[in-house]
């Protein structure tokens, strides 16, 4: 109960003196909004990296077939035939720590079109677990299936994108697409994953709604391809829990090494090890941000300690009349620290707003992730009371020890 006057008390000093005390409060609150906003934009950031992340698959390891010009790749095929599914054959006997696999291959579009209309899709051959490896799923209809690879069906799967050009205001599913020479029945409509970005630390990322997808054998049957180039442009295998990805891809680099005569013609993109670099350079980002933030809050502090020593000078005869009224050192103490207490608390209430503000104006403009996060609030404020208090300990205790004599003789 005894707290209730000292901190209205305190509330009526501190708007006594509006301009001092948010000047006092600047620090604070810059302080706490660059902590919120740091937080949310770095929890934003690790939300988006595990969504793009995702769609490549955490356990997954991929091989890609690299590209070169026309003279080397002649020499090339001197010694390797590229990425072929021959290496995934060896690579799902060889390894027995692989639970799944996928392969892929873009096809040389030059005419694509229905009765609807014409598109500039990209047009792929895969296997049919190609939708679990690289984490698709199906609005409308069905993925590939394993009988479709078999008989090498003229079916295929249609992004999003492409069923609105193609069959504007119609059901595609059972409609007929023309991919070059070939006419595919479509059988399946894919689920937008509407990724944010087209690559992720330096890697290409495909997104599907302008995306076409044929059983893999219909693809290297009923199509042409150039010479020299890979039967496949990738592959995936999928790792057993447990198992180290960089471990499994140096086992994977060896075996490739071994098959492609120490030919360069191919990489390995290890999703789990680009996550990890993520995190590295994210860390890197949190703890300069924090080092800043940190300062303003320092300043804050440094702050509330001028203001303070500034009210024990100013009010040095009130706390000499208190004293003489019977008020202990620890009643002085206590007032003084709730008067650095209240700036403190108003300074992080007011620093939440901003901080806020601060994720949704710098998401607007950057086009950055923001992701809320409760334990970034209460880290910012709890640094801010902290700071404030320790700040305001120095003051209370001067003002405390004063002689109660001579601060009632003080001009």
């Amino acid at each position: 109960m005894e707290l209730k006057p000292d901190f209205l008390e305190s509330l009526e000093t501190l708007l006594h003196h509006k301009l001092r005390t948010i000047l006092t409060l600047l620090g604070m609150i810059f302080g706490v909004g660059a902590v919120i906003a740091m937080l949310s934009i770095g929890k934003g950031a690790e939300q988006e990296a595990l969504r793009l992340i995702d769609s490549m698959g955490l356990r997954n390891i991929i091989v890609k077939a690299k590209t070169f010009d026309e003279n080397r790749l002649k020499e090339i095929r001197e010694t390797s035939m590229g990425v072929t599914l021959q290496d995934l054959n060896a690579v799902r006997e060889t390894l027995p720590f692989l639970t799944a696999y996928s392969a892929l291959k873009q096809l040389a579009v030059y005419t694509l079109f229905s009765h609807g209309g014409a598109s500039d899709a990209n047009v792929y051959g895969v296997t049919p677990t190609h939708t679990d490896m690289a984490n698709l799923s199906v609005n409308r209809g069905r993925f590939l299936l394993p009988i479709d690879e078999a008989t090498q069906a003229q079916v295929c799967v249609i992004g999003s994108r492409v069923a609105q050009v193609l069959f504007p205001g119609e059901d595609p599913v059972g409609r007929h697409v023309k991919v070059n020479h070939v006419w595919l029945a479509v059988v399946g409509i894919l689920k937008d994953k509407n990724l944010s970005r087209n690559e992720f630390e330096g890697i290409s990322l495909k997104g599907e709604q302008n995306n076409i997808y044929i059983p893999l054998r219909t693809a290297l049957k009923s199509f042409q391809f150039k010479m020299l180039e890979s039967e496949l442009d990738e592959f995936r295998v999928r790792l057993e829990k447990g198992i180290s990805s960089i471990t499994a891809a140096e086992t994977l680099t060896h075996l490739m090494k071994r098959r492609h005569k120490d030919t360069d013609d191919y990489e390995l993109v290890v999703p789990e090890a680009l996550l990890e670099q993520h995190r590295k350079t994210q860390n890197i980002f949190t703890i300069v941000m924090a080092c800043i933030a940190g300062i303003s809050l320092l300043v804050g502090g440094i702050g509330i300690m001028n203001i303070m020593l500034a009210t024990v000078l100013e009010r040095t005869r009130e706390i000499g009349l208190r004293r003489a009224v019977g008020a202990r050192q620890v009643d002085i103490k206590r007032q003084f620290m709730l008067e650095t207490f209240t700036v403190s608390a108003m300074g992080g209430l007011l620093g939440i707003i901003f901080g806020f503000s601060l994720s949704i104006v710098i998401s607007a403009f950057t086009g950055w992730p923001v992701g809320w996060s409760l334990s970034a609030v209460i880290l910012s404020v709890g640094v801010c009371a902290l700071i404030g208090l320790v700040f305001g300990i120095y003051p209370a205790v001067q003002a405390s020890r004063l002689d109660p004599i001579e601060a009632l003789r003080h001009d």
